[in-house]
């Protein structure tokens, strides 16, 4: 009895607690910076900033404030911006819709923007004389983490460290050109140790943005893109339209600064000057890398090339349909007609690219028949991880896909052979687009289907993609692949040589068997080979049939009833 009276006598504690913690208002939130941003734009939302709200929001600005250093009207605006971070492009009535109050309430805080914009919290960009903020991934890593964001220094670089963060400006790059030169200006003249930052100054460039601009390019592409012959679609990807007209007509003329100093001339091959081509002349490179190893460089910007030497020779079966198909691709890629085809196919107003797909079940050799034709036809082969591309960041995705594309055009022109540029498992970047796409989400797997159509449409090279879901393929993309392969399973034939092949002791008999009794893709089959190599290793005998029946049981799932579910392969 007494123990149900203590136990009683205990709840009633708890409760009468409990009722006295909610009288005295809201739980603190813990002291993390994206707790109490979260407590700051709950209040905000609630009270619409009326004069309540910095009564009641003082603790978590306070709190704000003194972590990052600011003002408590800072830390209100810093708040708003974390809170629409998914939004590349941020306009002040975003936050007026998000509070439910009016613009001029908002307008006149953010004066306060200015400082945030000064220690890189936020970035502030121009476009059709509309300004739009964004806040750098950094940042919101920074805040999710629980630390205060602190700019990487911009003195003291190297050379390789300060082409590094040139890299970062042009990637991230979204604001205006004046906005643009701006940073890279400031760049330059906080090294002024380095020699190319010195070697500017000789050049005569300060009274022209356009041409300054050009220059900043030209470098950046020969460093970081291993880009020594760019061209008029280079410069689209840093100036308008009307401008790039304008550039090329000087260029033409040959009136630019750059031009008549010696610093860019036309690419030269055969002793024939090129006039779509430009690079920076050997003069110009070793005053302004005095301090690389370009050889070196280059080479590094090179790696991941994968070269074709390094894939080992390995025997694939086909069905017929398949065997026919891929000795016809192999023969185009060979270097003896490769070129020869994209020459005529020029001739007739025909693209020049060639974009291929490689689909079926997994474990039916798409992959691998991709590096035995890079191997047999003596291309490298630039591998894309679609996993790499893709970002959480708004905005972040379609830049990297732009990258990937810009790197293997700059890869094509350097090359003596076109590498082959491999989609795998390309799924991902493949599938339907969304029509009135609204979700965030949706809305980038659109952006990056459309920039690879568009690249698709220009390519000069060689492109390879492989998929398992032919069935969410968008039609787009099916028109623009020349080429589409289907890897079927192996037939009981096919199937009965891999056995063969892959387990040299086993009589023709006893392969043909396996083949009939088990429906294995290339890739099951060689789970087995496998697992026969290491009884062989670690017992020194070969394997029964008995034994190599029981590696086959092993190999397929089933589910409660004793019934395959699936099967393993790759």
């Amino acid at each position: 009895m007494k123990r149900i009276t203590e136990s009683k006598t205990t709840n009633e504690t708890d409760k009468n607690s409990k009722a006295k913690d909610r009288k005295a208002g809201p739980m603190q939130p813990e002291p993390t910076l994206i707790a109490n941003i979260e407590q700051i734009i709950e209040l905000a939302i609630e009270l619409k900033l009326d004069q309540t709200f910095y009564a009641k929001a003082q603790p978590y600005l306070a709190y704000v404030a003194e972590r990052m250093s600011l003002t408590p009207s800072q830390a209100l605006i810093f708040a708003l911006f974390i809170e629409k971070s998914s939004d590349s492009r941020i306009q002040i009535e975003d936050f007026s819709r998000l509070i439910n109050c009016r613009t001029v309430r908002i307008l006149a805080m953010m004066t306060e923007t200015n400082e945030l914009v000064q220690r890189q919290l936020i970035r502030r960009t121009k476009r059709n004389d509309s300004i739009y903020y964004s806040v750098p991934a950094d940042v919101i890593n920074a805040v999710r983490e629980n630390r205060v964001y602190v700019p990487k220094p911009i003195d003291h670089l190297t050379t390789e460290q300060l082409f590094d963060r040139i890299d970062t400006i042009f990637e991230n790059a979204e604001e205006d050109d004046e906005a643009l030169i701006d940073k890279l200006d400031t760049l330059i003249s906080a090294n002024p140790q380095l020699p190319f930052c010195q070697k500017i100054k000789s050049y005569g460039l300060n009274d022209d943005l356009t041409e300054r601009l050009l220059f900043y390019v030209f470098c950046h592409r020969f460093i970081n893109k291993n880009d020594d012959q760019i061209g008029t679609s280079d410069w689209e990807d840093y100036f308008p339209r009307f401008t790039v007209h304008h550039i090329a007509s000087m260029m033409k003329a040959r009136s630019l600064t750059l031009q008549q100093t010696g610093v860019i001339e036309n690419r030269n091959d055969d002793g024939m000057n090129d006039s779509a081509f430009y690079h920076l002349t050997n003069k110009a490179k070793s005053e302004l890398f005095p301090d690389l190893q370009l050889a070196d460089q280059q080479a590094k910007k090179r790696t991941e090339l994968i070269d074709h030497k390094t894939f080992a020779e390995r025997k694939l079966f086909y069905n017929q349909k398949m065997q026919s198909q891929i000795a016809e691709l192999e023969e185009l890629l060979s270097p003896e007609h490769f070129a020869n085809i994209q020459r005529r196919l020029t001739e007739n107003g025909l693209r020049q690219g060639f974009a291929c797909l490689f689909y079926g079940s997994p474990g039916t050799g798409k992959t691998e028949t991709v590096y035995q034709l890079a191997r047999r036809t003596g291309r490298d082969l630039m591998v894309v991880d679609v996993s790499q591309i893709k970002s959480c960041w708004v905005g972040e995705s379609e830049k990297n896909i732009k990258a990937t594309f810009s790197r293997y055009r700059s890869y094509v022109k350097q090359s003596e052979r076109a590498p082959i540029l491999l989609f795998n498992e390309a799924d991902a970047v493949l599938g339907i687009r969304q029509e009135g796409a609204q979700h965030a989400v949706d809305k980038m797997e659109n952006s990056i289907q459309n920039i690879i159509l568009q690249e698709m449409e220009q390519l000069e090279g060689i492109m390879i993609a492989t998929t398992n879901l032919t069935q969410n393929l968008d039609k787009a993309f099916e028109r623009r692949f020349l080429y589409k392969i289907e890897f079927e399973r192996p037939s009981i034939e096919a199937k009965s040589r891999i056995w063969s092949s892959m387990i040299p002791s086993l009589d023709r008999k006893t392969a043909a068997s396996l083949a009939r009794q088990y429906d294995f893709s290339g890739g099951q089959i060689e789970n087995i080979a496998r697992k026969r190599t290491i009884e062989l290793i670690l017992h020194g005998k070969e394997p029964s049939l008995e034994q190599l029946n029981d590696y086959c049981r092993a190999e397929i799932i089933c589910d409660g009833q004793n019934q395959p579910r699936c099967r393993i392969g790759f």
